[in-house]
């Protein structure tokens, strides 16, 4: 299962159910485990942990140095990615900055070609990213989202559970769970339809409405409104949404902007 032109450094851990293509170039202690497929000329660099059931595809670079000046190479991080990845060609995921740092991803995620995770992103389960997604550093995803492709985030923000958001958007504010976003920072409204596939109630989604609507659309800022919202009684699954927006990153929250106006 392993070709014969594969470059494997010897400290290299590859279950024997996995496939390691034509020109792949392990390099480091990786961890390769069962049934997962690395295909032709991909590369994995240090310290990898790749889970079970994963595919990297053609000419994908997982582990490479991050994109910081200050980066000491001789900085012992990694990657660890979850079971049942689909990681397709030319996607770079960087490891982490600092020493014992890792760059995560859960299970079930599909990244499209060319999408760049830089160093310390966390990205949690099930989520599509398409074509050429950029996250910056330390930028931490949720759970079934779905980001469109050429869209673009900066480092330390935040993305929640089952949003939607544009492709070719460009981002530095945190996107609440169940959001829809698109273009420069602007929250469009509620991720409906999506929330509606993942089988969330006529109940939940009647209350995460009532609560965005509160949050968000009520002519109070957001502090004043979280402070409101916070004295009521919420369901589990809204009651998600108003603690994101109780804890935002530094950057922030992203405003709803339900126009069509140009930025």
């Amino acid at each position: 299962m392993i070709h014969k032109t594969a470059l494997i450094d010897p400290s290299a851990q590859i279950d024997p159910t996995a496939e390691i293509g034509p020109y792949v170039v392990i390099e480091g202690p990786s961890v390769v485990a069962a049934g997962s497929r690395i295909e032709a000329h991909a590369q994995l660099v240090g310290r990898v942990v790749v889970g079970e059931g994963t595919r990297i595809g053609r000419g994908a670079v997982i582990g490479g140095e991050p994109q910081d000046l200050g980066f000491d190479p001789a900085t012992e991080s990694s990657v660890i990615l979850g079971k049942k990845n689909i990681i397709r060609e030319h996607v770079t995921i960087h490891r982490g900055s600092k020493p014992g740092m890792a760059t995560r991803i859960g299970d079930g995620n599909y990244l499209m070609v060319g999408s760049h995770l830089a160093h310390d992103v966390v990205l949690g389960d099930r989520n599509i990213l398409a074509n050429a997604v950029l996250l910056g550093g330390h930028i931490h995803v949720g759970n079934n989202t779905f980001i469109g492709g050429g869209a673009v985030f900066h480092q330390f923000l935040r993305i929640g559970d089952f949003c939607v958001i544009q492709g070719n958007g460009s981002f530095s504010k945190d996107i609440p769970h169940y959001c829809a976003a698109q273009r420069i920072n602007r929250i469009t409204g509620l991720n409906v339809i999506g929330l509606r596939r993942q089988g969330f109630t006529t109940e939940e989604r009647g209350a995460i409405k009532e609560l965005f609507q509160q949050l968000f659309c009520s002519g109070m800022n957001l502090t004043q409104a979280v402070e409101q919202a916070g004295t009521q009684e919420w369901p589990e699954k809204a009651r998600r949404l108003l603690e994101f927006v109780q804890a935002p990153s530094k950057k922030g929250v992203c405003p709803v902007r339900p126009g069509r106006e140009d930025d």
